[in-house]
C-alpha cells in the first residue's frame, strides 16, 4: 500500500510497527532494504537525495595500538601527562589539500583522559586516515588472503610514519596491534563501501532529514542531518523521535518535566 508497516527479518519473522519504522542503517543500505516497487520516486522538499545518488566520502584505515608508556615523560611534550597531547592532526604530504589520499592523519591517545582504559604502564593509541582511503583499492579482496594482509601493512605504513612524529620509538613499544581497512568498516560497522558518511557542505542541503517520502519510514544515523560524528548521529535520533511527536504532545511533555523540576534551563 505504499507505506512502511514493519520489518521482515532473515528468519522470515515479521515485526509490525505501531507508528513508524525508524532505520538507523545508512541511506544507501536503507534503500536496498525497501522493495524496489516501493522505493520513493519523489525526493524530499528539504535535505539530500534518497534515491541512492547521495555522494559518499571515502573510507578509513585504522591503527589501534596498545603501547608501553615507560620513559615517555621524556618526550618533547605539549600539555598533558607524559609530555603528550590527547589529539593530533598530522599532514604528511600537503598543507594545501587536506582531503588528498593518505595525507591527513588523526591521532588520539584516550588513556591520557582515562588511564583505566589500559593496564598500568600502558597507553591506548588510535591512528586513522580522515576519510581519505579509497574503497576501490580494496573492493573484491578476500579478507583471509595473504594479498589482503600485505595490502593492509602497506597502506598502514603512513599511519606509522605520522605517529612516529609524535612518539619516535613507538614501534618498539607495541604490545597490541590491530589494523582495520575499508573492508573492516564495511563488515563490522555495516557501512556501505566502508564510507565515513555523506559530505556536508556549508550553505547547502546535501543530506536528508528524518522524514522520508515513504509514509511510515523515518531515518536517523550519521547519513542524515546533522551529519557525521557521534554527537550528530545522536542528535539525528532525537530528530526522528521529535518527528513522531505532535507539537501539542511536546508541550504536554515539557510541562510534565517542568512540574517535576526536570526541565533543563
Amino acid at each position: 500500500g505504499g507505506r512502511a508497516v514493519g520489518v521482515r527479518l532473515r528468519s522470515g519473522e515479521e515485526l509490525r510497527a505501531r507508528k513508524a519504522v525508524v532505520s538507523n542503517a545508512d541511506v544507501w543500505a536503507t534503500l536496498s532494504l525497501i522493495p524496489e516497487a516501493n522505493r520513493p520516486k519523489s525526493q524530499p522538499r528539504r535535505g539530500g537525495p534518497l534515491n541512492g545518488a547521495l555522494p559518499m566520502t571515502p573510507s578509513f584505515m585504522h591503527l589501534h595500538l596498545g603501547i608501553r608508556s615507560e620513559g615517555m615523560e621524556k618526550l618533547p611534550g605539549t600539555e598533558g601527562e607524559d609530555g603528550l597531547g590527547i589529539h593530533y592532526s598530522v599532514l604528511l604530504d600537503s598543507f594545501d589539500d587536506i582531503e588528498a589520499e593518505r595525507n591527513m592523519v588523526i591521532i588520539s591517545i584516550p588513556t591520557l583522559l582515562d588511564p583505566t582504559l589500559a593496564p598500568p604502564g600502558h597507553h591506548v593509541v588510535h591512528v586513522y586516515y580522515a576519510a581519505n582511503e579509497p574503497y576501490e583499492t580494496w573492493a573484491g579482496m578476500k579478507r583471509n588472503s595473504e594479498e589482503y594482509r600485505a595490502l593492509k601493512a602497506e597502506r598502514a605504513e603512513p599511519l606509522w610514519r605520522a605517529l612516529e612524529k609524535i612518539i619516535p620509538d613507538v614501534r618498539s613499544r607495541v604490545v597490541t596491534e590491530l589494523v582495520a581497512s575499508p573492508l573492516t568498516h564495511e563488515r563490522f560497522l555495516r557501512r556501505t563501501r566502508g564510507t565515513y558518511g555523506p559530505p556536508l557542505f556549508v550553505g547547502s542541503e546535501t543530506i536528508p532529514y528524518a522524514a522520508t517520502p515513504l509514509p511510515g519510514l523515518l531515518h536517523c544515523g550519521d547519513s542524515t542531518f546533522p551529519g557525521i560524528g557521534v554527537p550528530s548521529a545522536a542528535a539525528s535520533g532525537m530528530n526522528a523521535a521529535n518527528t513522531l511527536v505532535s507539537p501539542l504532545q511536546q508541550v504536554s511533555l515539557m510541562n510534565e518535566l517542568d512540574r517535576k523540576n526536570q526541565l533543563l534551563p
